[in-house]
């Protein structure tokens, strides 16, 4: 397998601390039981992705990386059809919780919903 194509380089990655917090006072957000998703216009040509997993979700690191990776992977297979936005991706309890299907099911979700909203002027 090719590692170019299907990696998570850090130039799709949200690094700086800084752009978090800016994400989270002036990104346009949608909501779901299990998580949350912030984006906000990036001024690059290709999307980026944050992720917030906090110990509130899960006290396990084993769950939280879990609920880490499903994210990324939906994000990498995806990042051909998104908008060059910065996104931040929040999990909430219940993620830790949720089966493979309902979790995926919750990211496509949000997926076009954050689209549409950030495609309105």
């Amino acid at each position: 397998m090719a590692r170019g194509t299907q990696g998570f380089p850090r130039h799709v990655r949200l690094t700086d601390p800084e752009r978090y917090q800016e994400i989270f006072k002036a990104g346009t957000k949608a909501r779901h039981p299990l998580m949350a998703v912030m984006a906000l216009a990036g001024g690059l040509d290709h999307p980026r992705l944050g992720l917030a997993v906090s110990r509130k979700v899960s006290r396990k690191a084993v769950v939280r990386n879990r609920i880490k990776r499903r994210i990324r992977e939906h994000f990498r297979r995806a990042q051909a059809g998104l908008r060059p936005l910065d996104f931040v991706v929040v999990a909430y309890p219940d993620a830790a919780r949720a089966d493979p299907v309902a979790f995926t099911e919750a990211l496509e979700s949000l997926s076009h919903k954050i689209s549409r909203l950030c495609a309105k002027p």
